[in-house]
């Protein structure tokens, strides 16, 4: 079986930056251990925005700097950030909170028999995660989804709930 892992935007702002909660700073070293003994395919997503953000009508809902390209809190968190040197892995910049690319990559990864299972993780669990799910859902039904509830954090404990339930309902898989 040839599985990936896809870590969606474990970066230093949404850990303990400008938008980090206590959950994803929790939640951070049980990823990197599970990151780290992944046997297979590993890519990575950034939240990437820019210095107009706040001009942007993601920074007008929430009008908070984060993520801005080149910064500290656009970094991946640094021993995920290691890995991914090490591993040599994929990273995806995305300016929204899902990637079609990694979406359609996956797909072609599918299609051509490189891939036959796809495992998400990362933050936050009620918004890029989330969005990511439903996006490679949507691209490859047949594909088997997961989505790991212990290397996701939510915004609240609470969102981080509703989301893994939601995504049940849409047949992906929670483990």
């Amino acid at each position: 079986m040839s599985k990936c892992l896809a870590i969606i935007d474990v970066q230093n702002d949404f850990v303990d930056g400008s938008l980090g909660t206590s959950e994803a700073q929790a939640m951070l070293p049980s990823l990197v251990e599970y990151a780290s003994a992944f046997e297979g395919r590993i890519v990575f997503t950034k939240g990437t925005h820019f210095s107009n953000y706040l001009e942007t009508p993601e920074g007008k809902a929430l009008p908070v700097k984060h993520c801005i390209k080149g910064t500290h809190g656009w970094e991946l968190a640094s021993a995920l950030s290691d890995l991914a040197l090490k591993r040599h892995c994929r990273i995806y910049e995305k300016n929204v909170f899902g990637s079609v690319k990694l979406a359609r990559d996956l797909k072609s990864l599918y299609e051509h028999g490189k891939i036959d299972e796809v495992e998400l993780c990362g933050l936050c669990t009620d918004i890029c995660v989330i969005a990511n799910a439903v996006l490679i859902h949507t691209l490859c039904p047949k594909l088997p989804l997961l989505v790991n509830s212990k290397c996701c954090a939510g915004v609240t404990p609470q969102k981080h709930q509703s989301a893994l339930d939601v995504m049940a309902s849409l047949q992906i898989k929670v483990i």
